[in-house]
């Protein structure tokens, strides 16, 4: 095993007292002092800084980059406009998910941001498949999150012009005169932006967002029970490559024109398994959101049995909502299982606790969508 890297936030994560974790082959925080149930609070009622450069960078140009793209994921990326993202998925032959990555038109080239743990496949992958002509190129660049109902009014300060973007928008912007990437995204449900800077300019934008009365410094911990409050997919957990698409409950990222009877139908691995799922509903499984009773958390791996203790499925994310006030979780059950309000159990130290199935996301997103 070779050493863990470092994020160009390293140093001011030792100097703001960060709990350091491995975490996809990087030394990252897992929490702050404030530790991870106040860091979700803050997030959720004013706004958190997220290091998340760790996330791979990639540009991808040559002749009609979405198109060429479009061979490897089922988004629409061809009809997606310019200074626009969206979100898109790696599939495999065999119709299981390979990666799930975001997708930026910048014009005459892509610019994706993918998984960490799985960004030297993910290169790999779009060089060995895409035809002669086009060019990968990986950056060296940090990235950042600032999320919360607070931030539109930190960044009003500091780069106005990004308030004007709505969700899942791209634009080129300077923060504090250093030039950025910024989209109005983010994981945790809430509005907020991710910033793209150049590596060595990192420590110095996120010393200027953590000046702002409003922003603090937020680590793993806390992203993960955001993400998972707002039912996002955490890759390796809640879908893999033995999931398909319409399995997770991400049928929506299979793009309109790229299903049976649009404008450009299939055309990406896997496609007849997972177009057929579409069309037929055949699939045997679904991913659905779990609230629990009791303040007991469920965490992942805890399996799920029905109310005659057969063993139906497991819990893929799992912990307490601080938001909520509950015990959260996702995981996969039966068809016949998912319809919400089944109660299901899930096996904690020898207990069965009961387990309702529930839309998700469990809390109302805040993503701004414009006045």
């Amino acid at each position: 095993m070779s050493d863990p890297k470092r994020t160009p936030l390293y140093d001011l994560h030792i100097e703001l007292g960060a709990r350091m974790v491995p975490f996809a082959g990087y030394e990252m925080p897992v929490q702050y002092p404030l530790g991870v149930k106040k860091e979700h609070e803050h997030t959720r009622s004013a706004s958190g800084l997220f290091d998340v450069s760790h996330m791979g960078q990639v540009l991808l140009r040559g002749p009609n980059p979405a198109q060429a793209l479009e061979t490897l994921v089922p988004a629409d990326l061809v009809g997606l406009p310019e200074g626009m993202q969206r979100y898109a998925l790696f599939t495999s032959e065999e119709g299981g998910i390979l990666d799930d990555l975001m997708v930026v038109n910048a014009g005459d080239h892509l610019y994706l941001v993918v998984n960490a743990a799985c960004q030297a496949q993910d290169i790999a992958h779009l060089r060995q498949n895409l035809p002669d002509g086009y060019a990968v190129e990986e950056l060296d660049r940090g990235l950042l999150a600032l999320q919360g109902p607070k931030t539109a009014e930190v960044m009003a300060r500091l780069c106005p012009g990004a308030c004007d973007m709505v969700f899942m928008q791209h634009g080129h912007f300077e923060i504090a005169g250093i030039p950025a990437w910024v989209s109005r995204s983010g994981y945790t449900g809430e509005d907020g932006f991710e910033i793209s800077v150049p590596a060595e300019q990192s420590e110095a934008l996120a010393r200027r967002l953590l000046a702002e009365p409003e922003v603090e410094a937020i680590g793993l911990g806390a992203r993960d029970s955001l993400r998972l409050e707002a039912g996002l997919c955490l890759y390796g957990h809640d879908i893999d490559t033995d999931t398909t698409p319409v399995e997770g409950g991400l049928i929506w990222a299979i793009g309109k024109p790229r299903r049976p009877g649009g404008e450009r139908p299939g055309g990406f691995p896997g496609a007849d398994r997972i177009l057929k799922q579409v069309e037929a509903k055949d699939h045997r499984r679904k991913r659905v959101g779990l609230l629990g009773e009791g303040r007991a958390p469920v965490r992942e791996g805890a399996p799920l049995h029905d109310a005659d203790d057969n063993r139906i499925g497991i819990v893929t994310s799992g912990g307490f909502g601080p938001t909520v006030g509950k015990p959260v979780a996702m995981g996969y059950v039966p068809i016949a299982l998912a319809e919400v309000g089944t109660t299901v159990y899930a096996e904690v130290r020898g207990k069965r606790l009961p387990m309702v199935v529930s839309k998700t996301p469990f809390v109302a997103p805040g993503y701004y969508r414009g006045k």
